[in-house]
């Protein structure tokens, strides 16, 4: 793990209690570290059991399935789609795009292209 991501979580990790997005930060930084999960929470201080049990609380376990949020829409006549990321990296889409372009692009954010 590169120091900048270890750096990221190192303070989450030593909370007693996190909030979601604390997971949010803990659970992104595994997932994107390609390692299992008993080799990342042994390498970090952290409970196996902590660790599965907000990931499938923050993103679905490894099932893999789409979590939807509330969705506003302001005034303007264009009308644009803004995706935020877990690690808090967001993609503005603007009118008229290709899910399928939009689907590629939040893959390799994602790392899995």
């Amino acid at each position: 793990m590169s120091n900048r991501m270890t750096a990221g979580i190192s303070k989450v990790i030593g909370k007693r209690r996190w909030a979601e997005a604390d997971a949010q930060i803990v659970v992104s930084a595994w997932r994107r570290s390609g390692k299992g999960i008993s080799e990342f929470a042994g390498e970090n201080g952290l409970s196996v059991q902590r660790l599965r049990r907000w990931s499938e609380r923050v993103q679905g376990g490894s099932s893999g399935k789409v979590r939807f949020h509330p969705v506003r829409v302001l005034g303007g006549e264009s009308v644009a789609i803004e995706v935020v990321l877990l690690d808090g990296r967001r993609v503005r889409v603007g009118e008229g795009f290709s899910s399928e372009e939009l689907g590629r692009v939040l893959e390799v954010l994602e790392g899995r292209a």
